[in-house]
């Protein structure tokens, strides 16, 4: 059989016809199969492709409590457990090379598996590993976006959803290369609304049917995105300070580019690198020459409470006297999940907190 590689223009562009066969699952034609289950293969992604597809559909997150999905490895009929289910959401990302190996499977051998991409037609907006952030001169108003009667609008103007460009990206062979590019997006609630909208493009082609139902579920959790934005802009503008300190390699390069702040780390970009004892020195002597009180970590290198290694040796060598950890959004913890918290609540609860004490914006 000549089988069809699938999937999900980026977030503005047209979505694919379906195929005339499907590939492994019985021959069914894309139009006749029924979706009412899919993966997504991060916390943050589960949680708003559950917000958007409300009782349409159900979706699972296959990475367990207590994990990221960095470095994970998935059980061996996981691919066999997505295709039967039919949708498929991840980020083409080397960080997640799991889902990327997923998603090339699907796409090379099911033509009625719908695999979204949420960074589809977004390149020109992650930030590459390195990216300088800070306060100085920074004007994250430039990047503000509008959401105005379902138009997707960027004031910058760079990028619209609705300005009628298709995007040339059809066939996403995976021939792009993202490895330079920090995976970290889905933390910035301005970008996160554009990978919102494409699951929702995704849903669309698997339930057409059920179009302004998933628009509508959309519409409304744009709201609350919108409105953790707004909480970090209020938080900015009542800070005494615009750097913290980070006992980890730094995820939050997004937020800080958005709202101008810097978060001071003595480990690189991989988590797993130890620091040297110059850059811990170094680190400490930023603490005490900002006045810095609490030192921030994240809350998966301690999910018992107790403060990690690091944040131990800054407080004992600094005058720094508490710590807070932060929330990456990519997974979650069993406290957590006993009381219901998706990525609005890790960001309202746990990161907004965190950076008001860090940033002294009491």
């Amino acid at each position: 059989m000549n089988r069809t590689r699938r999937s999900l223009l980026g977030a503005g562009g047209s979505l694919l016809a379906a195929s005339a066969f499907a590939g492994c699952l019985d021959d069914l034609d894309l139009a006749e199969r029924e979706y009412d289950t899919g993966y997504a293969a991060l916390f943050s992604l589960w949680d708003w492709a559950e917000q958007v597809s409300g009782e349409t559909m159900d979706f699972e997150n296959p990475v367990g409590t207590g994990e990221s999905g960095h470095g994970w490895s998935p059980p061996g009929d996981l691919t066999r457990d997505v295709a039967n289910a039919g949708v498929f959401v991840y980020l083409d990302t080397p960080e997640f090379s799991w889902a990327q190996d997923i998603a090339s499977t699907l796409e090379a051998d099911y033509d009625d598996v719908i695999v979204v991409d949420g960074f589809a037609g977004l390149d020109d907006q992650l930030l590459e590993w390195g990216h300088e952030t800070g306060s100085d001169g920074h004007d994250h108003g430039n990047n503000t976006e509008t959401h105005e009667d379902g138009d997707h609008e960027h004031e910058d103007g760079n990028h619209s959803e609705n300005d009628g460009h298709e995007h040339e990206d059809d066939g996403h062979d995976h021939d792009h290369d993202r490895s330079s590019f920090d995976p970290h997006a889905w933390l910035d609630p301005v970008l996160a609304q554009d990978i919102l909208e494409n699951i929702v493009n995704g849903l669309v082609e698997a339930h057409p049917d059920e179009e302004e139902t998933f628009r509508t579920n959309a519409d409304e959790y744009v709201g609350v995105l919108e409105d953790v934005d707004q909480q970090f802009e209020a938080l900015i503008e009542d800070a005494d300070r615009r750097t913290a300190v980070f006992a980890g390699h730094d995820s939050f390069t997004y937020l800080e580019d958005r709202y101008g702040f810097e978060l001071h780390t003595p480990v690189g970009v991989s988590p797993n690198e130890e620091p040297s004892q110059g850059e811990i020195s170094e680190t400490i002597e930023h603490i005490d020459d900002n006045g810095i009180d609490t030192i921030l970590y994240d809350a998966f290198d301690a999910p018992e409470g107790q403060h990690p290694p690091l944040v131990g040796t800054l407080l004992d060598g600094s005058d720094a006297t508490d710590a807070r950890p932060l929330a990456t959004a990519s997974g979650t913890l069993a406290s957590w999940e006993e009381k219901g918290w998706g990525y609005r609540e890790q960001m309202e609860e746990i990161n907004i907190p965190a950076f008001r004490e860090a940033l002294d914006a009491q």
